[in-house]
């Protein structure tokens, strides 16, 4: 079983065709959809093998409806409630740009999570978004280290630059030294500000995607592999795609593909998300 552990929030995008004209109106379509990484790779998991999803929500009717989302989708939720559930606002540019407002609220209010519901996991998925604020950071790290002791592996996403620098750049890198994560997936962006021949990413495989450009898979100690991706249409939205990727490459590994294979798979599902107007959309689940 996949079991991540992370955010479950309500995604409000706005896809805008022209410029922002500021303090004045803008044309636009709204779309609203679930969101947080986390319960991305849970759902887009689950189409592949078990997934479970771990997080918390508040007491509110969009948990309610966030979480009859992904439990529609055969994810096994688990999840605490206080307070009120988490928005993203995600503005598209007419490039397809995405600029993100995150509001957590009560996804950074997840508690000690309980061992049991690491039951049967063959793999940890954490977004490095849970180590933004506490006591979720706390949390995640509490889980982290029960799945160690368990011998269950962890995969890390380095999930945003901007998160990276609000966290410190040295403080992130002692925090990949401390989970020690078997898989570690990052753009092409995170990648470069980390800078992943430092000693902190030695122990790990390190899966660097860089949109339509080939996906590089460095092993522990071995050489990089470049895996292309296949042309495809230009999409006008990428909101998703990085978490179909992972669950993907973690799906195919857990069922014994080598690396490469993992990563088409990765991009196989990724690509699956990019070109289905509406996978996410609450309004179609």
């Amino acid at each position: 079983m996949l079991v991540a552990v992370g955010d479950l929030v309500e995604d409000v995008i706005v896809w805008s065709d022209a410029p922002t004209r500021h303090a004045t109106d803008n044309a636009c379509v709204i779309r609203r959809s679930r969101g947080g990484s986390a319960a991305n790779v849970a759902v887009f998991a689950s189409a592949l093998m078990p997934a479970r999803f771990i997080g918390c929500v508040g007491e509110d009717p969009a948990a309610e409806v966030l979480t009859g989302e992904l439990a529609g989708h055969g994810v096994d939720v688990r999840v605490q409630r206080r307070g009120r559930t988490g928005t993203v606002v995600v503005l598209i540019d007419p490039g397809g740009e995405r600029t993100m407002y995150p509001d957590r609220a009560a996804a950074a209010d997840l508690a000690e999570v309980p061992g049991a519901w690491l039951e049967s996991a063959a793999v940890l998925h954490a977004p490095s978004y849970c180590f933004a604020a506490e006591p979720a950071a706390a949390s995640v790290l509490g889980l982290i280290g029960q799945a160690g002791q368990a011998g269950i592996p962890v995969s890390l996403d380095a999930s945003s630059t901007g998160m990276i620098e609000a966290y410190g750049l040295a403080r992130y890198l002692d925090l990949v030294d401390s989970v020690r994560p078997s898989v570690f997936f990052a753009n092409a962006h995170e990648a470069q500000l980390l800078d992943m021949t430092r000693p902190q990413f030695a122990k790990t495989m390190t899966v660097v995607k860089n949109g339509a450009g080939s996906t590089i898979v460095t092993p522990p100690g071995g050489a990089p592999r470049a895996v292309p991706v296949a042309e495809a249409a230009p999409a006008r939205d990428s909101t998703g795609a990085g978490d179909a990727f992972a669950a993907g490459f973690l799906a195919a590994r857990a069922h014994g593909a080598d690396p490469v294979e993992a990563a088409r798979s990765g991009h196989d599902l990724a690509r699956s998300v990019l070109f289905s107007p509406g996978a996410n959309s609450l309004l179609d689940s």
